[in-house]
């Protein structure tokens, strides 16, 4: 089972690799320039397993690239502990 099977799980594998960066000392710039990459290769690459996933998705696909950065720092925010 993929972490993207559940909403839930996603958000904890992706709050724990946040958390692993932060430990690490790499820059929040980073952490954001990573996060847009990680948007931009799901959106292109992995089919929406639940309803959120094909939220952001829809969302993304609308976006300008300012707001694809301002949606990957949401989710980063989202997933903070």
């Amino acid at each position: 089972m993929s972490v993207l099977d559940n909403w839930q799980d996603w958000k904890r594998f992706l709050g724990n690799k946040m958390d692993n960066a932060v430990v690490k000392g790499i820059p929040e710039e980073v952490i954001n320039k990573l996060a847009l990459e990680v948007g931009d290769y799901l959106h292109s690459n992995v089919d929406p397993k639940n309803e959120q996933e094909r939220v952001l998705s829809d969302l993304w696909s609308v976006a300008d690239e300012n707001e694809q950065k301002a949606l990957a720092r949401c989710m980063m925010k989202l997933v903070q502990k």
